[in-house]
């Protein structure tokens, strides 16, 4: 049996689940979330639990097993708590701003960027070196805060650009001096 795959769900009050066919929809408020999932897997409501089962032992269903189940939770968690991603950004004039929906970035380009908040994110800038990516749902969430790193990744000889909070940069020594040769 697949470790996480057998575990059950709780469902927090205030969540609604739905399996209809192959779709999982959880509800919060109006915050609703869904799922397609594979036809093997068999996913069932009880009470306030959700469990995830297989059919058989086949590598291919142990595979989704656990899979299932984490999608399943991280869209209840979603719901729940939400999920948040933290940006800094390192440079000398490099900051960020927020017009109404836009993201706008100035990071060593001649002109800034502007991005559109998508649906169902709310970006935040608490400073100018700061962003505050947060949703329910975890994969957009993730999504969209590789795309603003992408903008500027870090240099990896000054560490100038836009990285993760949690991200160690490892800056690369420059070029030495060649004293001495060619003569």
């Amino acid at each position: 049996m697949s470790r996480i795959g057998r575990m059950p769900i709780a469902i927090p009050a205030g969540i609604e689940v739905k399996v209809e066919n192959q779709t999982v929809t959880v509800k919060s408020g109006k915050n609703v979330l869904t799922q397609n999932i594979h036809s093997d897997m068999i996913v069932k409501v009880e009470d306030q639990t959700i469990t995830v089962n297989r059919p058989s032992d086949e590598k291919k269903h142990r595979e989704l097993h656990g899979l299932t189940r984490s999608l399943i939770n991280n869209m209840i968690i979603g719901l729940s708590q939400g999920f948040s991603k933290n940006l800094e950004i390192n440079g000398v004039g490099f900051k960020a701003t927020k017009q109404g929906k836009k993201l706008v970035l100035n990071v060593g380009f001649s002109h800034p960027i502007e991005m559109e908040e998508p649906e169902g994110i709310t970006i935040d800038v608490p400073a100018a070196n700061r962003i505050v990516v947060k949703g329910a749902d975890k994969q957009l969430v993730g999504e969209t805060a590789a795309k603003i790193r992408a903008f500027r990744t870090p240099d990896p000889y000054k560490g100038k650009g836009i990285k993760y909070d949690f991200e160690v940069l490892r800056l690369k020594e420059g070029k030495t001096g060649a004293k001495g040769k060619g003569k």
